[in-house]
């Protein structure tokens, strides 16, 4: 990874954007991507996308989504202790000790999730059982109400963690979001060759970052109705099935630096889906398989109903860890994510149709 794409990966997974409040992030990779697209814009909610437009006005859209889990501040008792609630699907079994950061009217503000000792936890260890969210309590440096509010912090105010990314040997790439600002950075690579290409696609290209996709994928409604799409590939995480308690027979199995998946099922149209395995084979990039046979649980989901209906692939990038401080990607597996995308927006031609008909 060059030194300039690995500071812009690095701003993207480090800016704080829990769901709904995304904006840090998108400012951020607006700023990256307009280098590269004439028209960068956003919605009333903040979902952002980048045009580059294409031999025809057909469009096909690469969307990801730019959120991620935290949590929210649900109550100030009288001590100017903090209690929280989820945003997403944040594990509060894993919260106890860690650093949160705030979001609050005066700028940011840093606080710990409390964790009584194990000496004084000792006699109830056997029975001890994983924290309700409501449980654990925040301590942000406060004695009082008053000083909780003074800091600029009331009820309604996101937390995330303020763990960020690093690196580890054999090209893993550690930290908190990369669920899915892996995903943004990815798409916003995309873009970057396509508008460095000789060769000019036959589709305009939108790559849409969408907001408020880990409470059901919101902004990706809103912004699939807006854009119109002809075609969309999704590109979100999943989990990789590779490491110690987790049973393939009932999750199915992805390898970490296995390559990116394709979906099956559902949402996935078989077309679109055949095309991105036949362009894997073809460039020789690795392709892993999922079923979806109910639903995919990812902005899919929102968009492929959308209006008449539009054709649409779900693309994932296998990831250890997920929801948490420590999620896990290959830095193999998002290169060629991105070779992946970009070759089949350049294979497809201009008249092409990705749509079942009667004989």
């Amino acid at each position: 990874m060059k030194k300039d794409d690995r500071e812009f990966l690095f701003r993207l997974l480090d800016t704080p954007s829990p769901t709904g409040f995304e904006m840090r992030g998108q400012q951020v990779w607006a700023d990256w991507i307009k280098q590269y697209a004439p028209d960068v814009t956003c919605d009333a909610y903040g979902s952002t996308w980048a045009t580059l437009p294409g031999k025809s006005k057909r469009v096909i859209m690469l969307e990801a989504h730019a959120d991620e889990i935290g949590y929210m501040i649900k109550h100030i008792d009288s001590n100017g202790f903090i209690r929280i609630d989820r945003v997403g699907g944040s594990d509060a079994a894993t919260a106890r000790g860690r650093r949160l950061i705030f979001l609050g009217d005066k700028g940011s503000v840093s606080g710990i999730v409390g964790n009584t000792a194990i000496h004084l936890r000792r006699d109830e260890l056997v029975a001890e059982k994983s924290p309700a969210v409501h449980d654990l309590w925040v301590d942000v440096g406060a004695s009082n109400k008053s000083e909780v509010t003074a800091l600029g912090l009331r009820v309604g105010h996101p937390a995330v963690y303020q763990d960020g990314p690093m690196e580890l040997a054999h090209k893993r790439l550690i930290g908190r979001a990369l669920d899915n600002r892996i995903g943004s950075y990815i798409i916003a690579q995309v873009m970057r060759r396509l508008a460095t290409e000789k060769k000019k696609p036959a589709f305009t290209v939108i790559c849409l970052n969408a907001v408020q996709e880990e409470i059901g994928g919101n902004g990706a409604m809103m912004a699939t109705y807006r854009i119109k799409p002809d075609l969309c590939v999704c590109l979100d995480v999943t989990h990789a099935t590779d490491t110690p308690g987790i049973d393939a027979n009932k999750f199915g199995y992805i390898k970490l630096g296995g390559g990116p998946t394709v979906s099956h099922g559902t949402a996935n149209h078989p077309l679109l889906v055949q095309r991105l395995i036949d362009t894997a084979a073809k460039a020789k990039i690795p392709l892993q398989h999922e079923a979806s046979s109910r639903f995919t649980g990812t902005d899919t989901d929102k968009i492929f109903h959308s209006r008449e209906g539009i054709p649409s692939a779900l693309v994932s990038l296998p990831l250890r860890c997920m929801h948490s401080v420590v999620e896990t990607a290959h830095l193999d597996d998002v290169q060629h994510t991105i070779d992946l995308l970009s070759t089949l927006v350049l294979s497809i031609g201009e008249k092409e149709e990705f749509r079942h008909s009667l004989k």
